[in-house]
């Protein structure tokens, strides 16, 4: 190796180990507790931390881990896997709860959906809203300003925005329950209608 390659080298070892520190190693005593929530005994998880470290650390380039606990949590789940799979005797319980895993820190494409579909419901509620009360309740629950911010941006008294953002979020709780209960009809009208062609 040339010194230029040497220097490269440590350079991106420097930086591997900031990363590590930095987005692993503070999950390291999760990752102990779901082990050993797992029935995985105190020594093997000594063994599994390390061989996903070494694992991580091998890796060309660690550019595309974008969730990092969620990808230290695979592949110490894997480990554990290839290492159940080649045992004589699994402990049921370890199995079930390993292949059972779901990080709850990972949003679902339906939860995200759903949210998106949401947001986009309250956002049409608010902008139905008389305009001086939906720039009031856009300042105060959208954008988080301050009662006294808005009150001296829009000329007002900090009472008469207090006002409007209880009238506006009042009418948001209305509309909200209105469109919830006209869906629901909906569906019932829809499950009475296939059920008749029966």
């Amino acid at each position: 190796m040339t010194q230029g390659e040497v220097i490269n080298a440590l350079a991106r070892r420097r930086m591997l180990a900031a990363w590590m520190a930095r987005e692993i190693v503070p999950h390291e005593a999760g990752m102990r507790a779901w082990l050993a929530r797992a029935r995985v005994s105190a020594e093997d998880i000594d063994e599994l931390m390390q061989e996903a470290y070494c694992q991580i650390v091998s890796l060309p380039s660690v550019d595309h881990i974008t969730a990092p606990r969620a990808y230290f949590m695979a592949s110490l789940r894997h480990m554990m896997l290839r290492r159940i799979r080649r045992a004589q005797v699994v402990p049921i319980g370890a199995m079930e709860q390993i292949e059972n895993w779901r990080d709850e820190s990972i949003v679902s494409p339906e939860d995200e959906a759903g949210s998106r579909i949401t947001c986009q419901r309250v956002m049409a509620i608010i902008a139905a809203l008389p305009e001086r009360c939906r720039r009031v309740v856009e300042l105060r629950k959208i954008e988080g300003w301050s009662q006294k911010d808005i009150a001296a941006h829009l000329g007002m008294s900090e009472k008469a925005v207090e006002k409007q953002v209880w009238v506006g979020v009042r009418a948001i709780r209305a509309a909200w329950a209105h469109a919830e209960a006209q869906s629901a009809q909906r569906m019932d009208q829809a499950e009475r209608g296939a059920g008749g062609g029966r």
